[in-house]
């Protein structure tokens, strides 16, 4: 039987947050078995031992030997953590369980702020800082091309991003996800290009194909999403996972928000030679006006 402490230090927390957090420690087969699993997760896994070994190109006893490192009895198990996880991450509103008093009063505020807090804690726990700084080193640097979009709701959120963004440094803009509005602007994304998308649960297609579309032309994609991971993970180069879990039909983006406003502050930092005359002159321009 898997040790539960072993595969859980979050209740929210995934298999692949684990793994991305723990990579470094992996022989050089089992971190063949996880980039496998992460670059098509949790599809990978739901495949054949043999299948999943063709894909990494290891052999079946090495992914059986990475399954157990992961703390499952066998790949059964294994397999059904990730189901369990499939069915997770496709929740509707709707399909969530009803609140608590459904038709009465509202969570207490006091309970979702403390939801909020879990959800601000696992988000930072969960996130490699190599990973974290190697996005700030790419949005820092004033040869990249950096590009923000997002879903119906996550869309906001990389608006926002992006205002702070353009304040900041040059090129910087924001790309809606219908295909209608982005299919002529990929013409002009290539390597020196930086897609950061913003991309939770129920994934959007319109934003999944501009992501893949994106990738095929060279651009790095940065993916902040959530535990469960958008389909964008497959092309991504780097993933930034927020717990969006709360007392309520809806997710919280509140941990999205703390990667965005952490990256804010960190590229402000990094770039404030520039930042400042650039932030200067807006004020100046706002005085004038």
């Amino acid at each position: 039987m898997r040790n539960e402490s072993t595969i859980h230090s979050q209740t929210s927390s995934t298999l692949a947050d684990r793994i991305r957090h723990e990579m470094e420690t992996f022989t050089t087969s089992e971190k063949r078995a996880a980039h496998v699993l992460l670059s098509h997760y949790p599809f990978a896994g739901l495949e054949t031992v043999a299948e999943f070994a063709a894909r990494a190109g290891i052999s079946a006893p090495s992914v059986l030997r990475f399954v157990t490192r992961l703390g499952f009895s066998g790949f059964p198990e294994f397999q059904k953590h990730l189901r369990e996880e499939l069915e997770a991450r496709l929740l509707s509103p709707l399909a969530k369980a009803s609140p608590i008093g459904a038709g009465q009063a509202a969570p207490a505020l006091a309970s979702f702020t403390d939801a909020v807090i879990g959800n601000l804690n696992a988000t930072l726990e969960n996130i490699a800082p190599a990973e974290f700084e190697a996005v700030v080193a790419l949005l820092s640097d004033p040869r990249r091309h950096i590009h923000f979009t997002g879903g119906r709701f996550t869309g906001a959120l990389a608006r926002y991003a992006e205002s702070h963004f353009r304040i900041v440094r040059s090129q910087v803009d924001y790309i809606d996800g219908q295909p209608a509005l982005w299919r002529d602007r990929m013409i002009e994304i290539g390597r020196k290009d930086v897609l950061v998308v913003f991309d939770i649960r129920r994934y959007q297609e319109d934003v999944i194909a501009l992501s893949e579309t994106a990738a095929k032309q060279g651009a790095t994609v940065v993916l902040l999403t959530d535990p469960w991971l958008s389909p964008i993970a497959r092309v991504a180069r780097h993933v930034l996972p927020a717990h969006i879990s709360a007392p309520s039909n809806w997710d919280s983006s509140i941990g999205l928000m703390l990667i965005a406003e952490a990256l804010v502050g960190a590229v402000t930092r990094r770039l404030w030679d520039t930042a400042r005359l650039r932030m200067e002159a807006v004020e100046k321009l706002r005085k004038d006006a």
